[in-house]
């Protein structure tokens, strides 16, 4: 594999939209790590491969953002994550990939276009101001997060579901997203050992790929920093749409095929 240039041909591309991703612009690119990865190595294979990147990308996030964080959300959302994971780790023999995406992507579509149907009634773009939080879609959408990053790495648009509604500033917001994930991804450790899904030769790969990790990170941050919150908003919904056109996609496929 670590001979191959089609494996670095898809790799690195997806090595570095989940590092833009996960320094702050949205979901809809992480979600293309795998797929593309997908292309050369199995899937399972190339989620295995990114874990380990996907942890030094949370600490170069967690550096960056170390100044902007919800505590309130994190409160929330993180104990529902953790059961996801559980439910993920003893269902993986159950559900599959194909399932997961379908109904993600659909819930997330739903969401960005309601997002849409709202700003147009507006004439103004995002409203302002922050919004209250809600205990119980904040624990059932963490859940769904959980469930779906153990998956496929695919917790960004439940996450954006609950965490974007409450209109947090971009920074906020970003921050604590990347606390999140850190939180998840390190948890995901644990049940991806037990599976058996960490080798030599996925961390040999891991190892190569690694360097890229916090340069694209830190690229995806700077980018954050300078975009406005009658920008981000609108930006941010527009990948959940991307995102979710891309799930609906590879679940039909993954259904009909």
């Amino acid at each position: 594999m670590l001979s191959d240039p089609w494996f670095y041909a898809a790799a690195i591309p997806s090595v570095l939209l989940v590092g833009l991703s996960k320094g702050g612009l949205g979901g809809a690119m992480a979600l293309l790590g795998v797929p593309l990865m997908s292309l050369v190595v199995p899937p399972v294979q190339a989620a295995a491969i990114l874990l380990p990147i996907l942890i030094v990308m949370d600490m170069v996030g967690l550096w960056s953002w170390r100044h902007h964080n919800d505590r309130m959300t994190l409160k929330i959302m993180l104990p529902g994550a953790m059961v996801g994971i559980g439910i993920a780790w003893m269902t993986a023999a159950f559900v599959t990939d194909a399932m997961i995406k379908l109904l993600v992507g659909v819930v997330a579509l739903i969401f960005a276009l309601d997002y849409a149907r709202r700003a147009w009634q507006l004439r103004g773009g995002a409203p302002s101001g922050e919004r209250p939080h809600n205990r119980v879609k904040g624990a059932f959408w963490g859940t769904v997060s959980g469930f779906t990053s153990f998956i496929s790495h695919a917790g960004g648009p439940p996450y954006q579901v609950y965490a974007l509604a409450l209109r947090q500033e971009p920074r906020t917001y970003v921050g604590t997203s990347v606390r999140f994930f850190a939180v998840v991804n390190a948890v995901k450790v644990v049940p991806y050992l037990a599976l058996g899904q960490f080798d030599a030769s996925n961390l040999q790969a891991s190892l190569v790929l690694l360097p890229l990790a916090p340069i694209a990170t830190l690229a995806g941050a700077a980018i954050v920093r300078r975009i406005r919150a009658e920008r981000f908003y609108p930006f941010m919904y527009g990948m959940v749409f991307l995102a979710a056109l891309k799930l609906i996609w590879d679940g039909l496929g993954g259904l009909l095929a």
